[in-house]
């Protein structure tokens, strides 16, 4: 059975090709910059630094990029310390505001999303993207997305209207590991390179708890339907089933409960999310640059 390649980057060469795509976008809409949200987490942190690093080196005219950090009660004091330190790094402005008394104004006209935390969490992530929407309009600025292709691309998990309401997705041809490369050649500190990815609109959410497999596992079934596997090979394969038993017996000890049984169930649920993510990129797909990726 034929390999499956992952892709490999030069990190400089592709941050700039990233900074230029930036830079391009906002050029046509004649935005004053971007603004972004951030989490605290890898994914923010680095297509903030993406962004920042593009704005320093262009030079015909001055952009600004501002952060957003919009906790709800959810959310732990540490990702709101660890934002406010990413953005001091890159020295950019930054305005923290909770929003949840905007969350809870919403029990007047939709009391149901109290009853469900998915429907709730769903919710919050909408309340971002509002004031985030609503702050690039009046700095005449556009929203710079933080979902990478693992995420957006390659499962979907994100918020219909809500993290995927952006208008530039920077980090979108990068998977996660690739993300987190790019975030330590950065020099974001370990524990952001290192964070547990996490979406934040639950109480003890994590992507791992949530999906029952992590994004190498994604990457390589999702890199593998590229390259031209069938359902069968993928189940089968010698890069995916240790890796896929490995995490299942970890989830198991971690949780109690095995979330899947078998790795045909594993590629089964990639593959079913990602005619979701398919679904949904049909109703909003935000640009993502064009990166060079090597494969060996």
């Amino acid at each position: 059975m034929k390999p499956i390649k992952l892709a490999r980057i030069d990190r400089e060469r592709v941050s700039r090709e990233i900074g230029d795509f930036v830079i391009g976008q906002v050029e046509i809409t004649r935005a004053t910059g971007c603004v972004v949200g951030l989490s605290g987490g890898v994914d923010s942190s680095t297509a903030a630094a993406l962004v920042k690093r593009a704005f320093d080196r262009h030079r015909a005219a001055t952009y600004e990029l501002v952060g957003y950090i919009l906790p709800s009660n959810i959310n732990q004091p540490d990702d709101v310390r660890d934002a406010e330190e990413l953005a001091r790094f890159l020295g950019i402005r930054c305005e923290t505001h909770s929003i949840e008394k905007l969350v809870e104004a919403f029990r007047i006209t939709n009391p149901e999303a109290f009853a469900n935390v998915f429907h709730k969490g769903n919710m919050i992530s909408r309340v971002r993207a509002n004031v985030l929407s609503t702050k690039a309009a009046t700095e005449n600025k556009i929203v710079a997305g933080t979902g990478n292709k693992d995420e957006d691309f390659g499962i979907g998990y994100y918020t219909l209207f809500g993290d995927g309401a952006v208008h530039l997705s920077p980090i979108g041809g990068l998977s996660k590991r690739l993300v987190r490369e790019m975030a330590a050649f950065l020099g974001l500190g370990g524990h952001i390179v290192n964070r547990v990815p996490t979406a934040g609109l639950e109480p003890g959410q994590s992507d791992y708890k949530d999906l029952g497999y992590d994004y190498d596992v994604v990457e390589l079934i999702s890199e593998g339907l590229t390259q031209g596997l069938t359902v069968s090979e993928l189940s089968s394969h010698e890069q995916i089933v240790p890796l896929v038993e490995v995490q299942l017996s970890h989830y198991e000890k971690v949780f109690g409960a095995r979330k899947f049984t078998r790795v045909q169930e594993v590629v089964a649920d990639v593959l079913r999310r990602h005619e979701t993510a398919e679904g949904k990129m049909k109703i909003v797909h935000p640009p993502a640059p064009r990166i060079s990726l090597a494969y060996e």
